[in-house]
């Protein structure tokens, strides 16, 4: 599944101390003017009670005054600024920053303020400089923490955005935006299980908050929950209804739950929203043929291509519609297409997988979806390949970690994250994700007996923050090879409480969160259901952790409360004699929208 563009490249907006941004749950944390023999008026308050184009009026009338104060003048000009900021006329308001700053040296809000703006027009290292002088003149000033992660974050400077995120959410701790803002930072160091806590967090803070939405299902998208994805993007379109990139985002989740009705649904309603998304097209092309619309396939594909030639997608999935439709040869021509564009790309590279194991190319085709996972490790497509034709993931890269490992179970390391892999689970790797500096180490493996056999938890050294031990706990089911969950499991003394019973686990954890796992379906009595009807035993991941846990803000003894803390089908020939009888059978297409 594409990467999409990251969905608003940080999705948390700048916080401006002259105003309270209620969809934000914050509040500015600006220190008060001096007094100047009146009380002054609350910073932006002209702005939250009229629009910004009226408050710019009020305060440039207001600005005519000559007898003012400096730290008056100082205040007005800010709040003008700010106005223009909402405008998106970033260089006026730059201009009145700077002449609030030059009257007004002390007053903090300007340079939260001005950073913000700098941010805008993309010059992220000047607005670190504003949010310092912020936070040095007011050592408290959460918003300018938060602001000045949120440059961190686009500079690619995660730990140092997860600190400044960290003091933010010590700061405020029942407010949304530094959460999420921090399941970002960690999503992009690759800890989708550490980002997803955080987002639930947000949402607990605000329920509304469609961001961490968008956020969670990213996360939950990376380690293979792909419905959970679709009910987290739900929410999400419930309250942005008109944004194109969820339904893109909620539609490839569909493709990889196999469910290729409603992802057709989902990038149709895309494209009506914005006609030239190349995404969109692309991506209901994908759909199309893989509910075995090939004409509707190719049209979608097309415009893609006419919308950008350069969309190298776009040709290796119309190279994947030629694989379908028994042309493999003409399928090829397009991928080498689609590898002189981009030949980097991971979707390019499954796509040719594809067509080589049509073609008889076994060992090409694995190949080929080994590199693709090896770009995009959560390419579901890819996988499905391998596990086709019975081959394991390339692992060759992985380097063994001296002294980390517990009885059968070892730690290596690959492209600069850590695993846990055991020779009797060859297909679980358990992404050991450290949350403070060192590297992992194990220190118990308990495999669970009846009737929960096949779940076990691995319990490792997650870092060291200042004086304090953080170790985290993986919960895994052996027996379909999935990670359930990564969670926090001790810091210094205190530790998390696991509660059992026979289909089920919650975990009471240290950071005042509850998450609740099933792992067995319930048992049904025996006199009532048949014995030929009663359902075969299976494992079931939990939703996600429950929203409903305690939500009591950041523990002193909490890790960032402390200092330093940072598949198409391989049967072509078989479809096309279909296709060329007398009598034109149903296909999946029809069967999923009701065509005759």
């Amino acid at each position: 599944m594409p990467r999409l563009m990251r969905l608003a490249v940080v999705m948390t907006m700048p916080l401006w101390a002259a105003e309270d941004l209620r969809a934000q749950s914050l509040q500015s944390s600006a220190p008060d003017l001096p007094a100047t023999g009146k009380a002054l008026e609350t910073p932006g308050a002209a702005i939250l009670k009229s629009s910004p184009s009226t408050a710019i009026a009020q305060f440039s009338e207001a600005l005519k005054d000559q007898t003012l104060p400096a730290d008056r003048r100082a205040a007005l000009l800010n709040d003008r600024a700010v106005a223009y900021g909402r405008l998106g006329q970033t260089r006026l308001a730059i201009d009145d920053f700077n002449r609030a700053a030059q009257l007004f040296p002390e007053y903090a809000a300007v340079y939260n303020n001005r950073g913000n703006a700098l941010l805008a027009v993309g010059q992220a290292k000047e607005a670190i400089k504003d949010f310092d002088r912020a936070i040095l003149l007011t050592p408290g000033y959460a918003v300018a923490y938060h602001n000045r992660a949120s440059a961190h974050l686009r500079l690619g400077q995660t730990g140092d955005a997860i600190r400044d995120y960290t003091k933010a959410i010590e700061l405020m701790p029942t407010s949304p935006a530094p959460l999420s803002g921090r399941g970002r930072a960690f999503l992009a160091e690759a800890r989708p299980y550490a980002a997803m806590r955080d987002f639930s967090r947000a949402l607990q803070a605000d329920a509304r908050f469609s961001a961490a939405y968008r956020s969670r299902a990213e996360a939950k998208i990376e380690v293979d929950r792909f419905e959970d994805a679709t009910e987290d993007l739900s929410r999400a379109i419930a309250y942005e209804p008109g944004n194109p990139e969820i339904f893109i985002l909620r539609g490839y989740a569909y493709l990889a739950a196999k469910n290729a009705a409603s992802a057709v649904k989902d990038f149709a309603r895309a494209i009506e929203l914005d006609p030239r998304s190349v995404a969109a097209h692309q991506g209901r092309g994908l759909a199309y043929a893989k509910a075995e619309a090939f004409e509707e396939a190719e049209v979608d594909l097309a415009r893609a291509i006419e919308l950008d030639p350069r969309a190298a997608v776009a040709f290796a999935y119309r190279g994947f519609v030629y694989k379908l439709t028994a042309q493999p040869e003409l399928g090829m021509k397009e991928i080498e297409k689609a590898l002189r564009i981009d030949p980097t790309r991971a979707e390019v590279h499954w796509a040719k997988g594809e067509i080589e194991e049509a073609l008889g190319r076994i060992d090409e085709s694995i190949a080929s979806f080994r590199r693709a996972i090896g770009t995009k490790p959560n390419l579901k497509d890819a996988s499905d390949g391998l596990d086709r034709l019975g081959a394991a993931q390339d692992n060759t890269g992985d380097v063994e970690i001296d002294g980390a490992g517990i009885g059968r179970w070892r730690v290596v390391a690959r492209a600069g994250r850590f695993y846990g892999v055991s020779a009797d689970y060859p297909r679980v790797r358990v992404p050991l994700e450290m949350m403070a500096e060192g590297r992992p180490k194990l220190l118990e493996w308990e495999p669970r007996k009846a009737p929960l056999q096949g779940i076990g938890t691995l319990r490792f050294h997650a870092g060291k923050a200042g004086a304090l031990e953080i170790e985290q706990t993986a919960l895994i089911d052996t027996q379909t090879s999935a990670v359930l969950g990564i969670l926090p499991q001790r810091v210094g003394d205190r530790t998390s409480k696991w509660t059992w019973d026979e289909s089920r686990v919650a975990v009471a954890s240290i950071d005042g969160v509850t998450d609740e796992f099933t792992l067995r379906a319930e048992k049904v009595p025996k006199e009532a259901v048949p014995v030929a009807a009663a359902p075969a035993p299976r494992r079931v991941v939990s939703s996600e952790r429950s929203d409903g846990g305690s939500q009591r803000g950041t523990p002193f003894w909490a890790p960032w409360a402390q200092s330093g803390w940072g598949g198409g089908s391989s049967q072509p020939q078989q479809r096309q004699s279909q296709r060329s009888s007398g009598s034109k059978p149903k296909t999946l297409f029809d069967a999923l929208f009701g065509n005759n």
